[in-house]
């Protein structure tokens, strides 16, 4: 699969470029943590993104490269097939989490490493923005979780309590980034 990777402008971000994006996932079982354990639920919904999620999610990634954040977006054939963004503050304890904020694959191009490659480009990002960890507010979908999992991800040893609030049945993740000595 050919695909070009590029990092983005505000004048990229409006809702023509999103056309054609599949933001669908046929959800069955999601991961719930009771009484301190992970347990996987039955439970069942589709998830599809309208016009309206969409042109909430261009103001929310114009605001992330506003704010000195980054996004990122993969293309086949000129269409967009998946993309990433990457806050710019930083938070916790010792200001060690940089947020990445998004990352989506259109349906028809899952499985295809897209989603990986994006992750490794933010983390990439966040490396040279000094950061140690990653945090993510994740989709508790038993797919979703799989794909952080295989990428190395763990539970966030930090909840960011305002993430956790806008998100509540989100499983909080978070990668640790190996900055290279010189």
């Amino acid at each position: 699969m050919d695909i070009l990777y590029k990092k983005l402008n505000i004048e990229d971000l409006n809702i023509n470029l999103f056309k054609g994006f599949n933001r669908h996932q046929d959800v069955k079982k999601c991961w719930r943590k009771i009484d301190g354990e992970w347990v996987l639920k039955d439970i069942v919904f589709v998830e599809e993104w309208d016009k309206e999620e969409f042109e909430y999610l261009v103001k929310c990634l114009i605001n992330t490269i506003k704010t000195g954040g980054s996004v990122y977006a993969a293309f086949k054939d000129g269409y967009l097939v998946g993309f990433a963004s990457l806050e710019n503050e930083k938070f916790g304890t010792e200001n060690q989490y940089l947020q990445l904020s998004s990352i989506h694959t259109s349906f028809e191009s899952r499985g295809y490493g897209v989603g990986k490659k994006l992750f490794n480009i933010i983390v990439e990002e966040a490396r040279k923005r000094n950061a140690e960890k990653l945090y993510i507010s994740a989709h508790s979908s038993e797919e979703s979780q799989a794909f952080y999992k295989k990428l190395g991800c763990t539970e966030a040893k930090e909840y960011n309590e305002k993430l956790v609030e806008l998100e509540p049945c989100d499983c909080q993740l978070e990668y640790e980034i190996i900055q290279n000595s010189i």
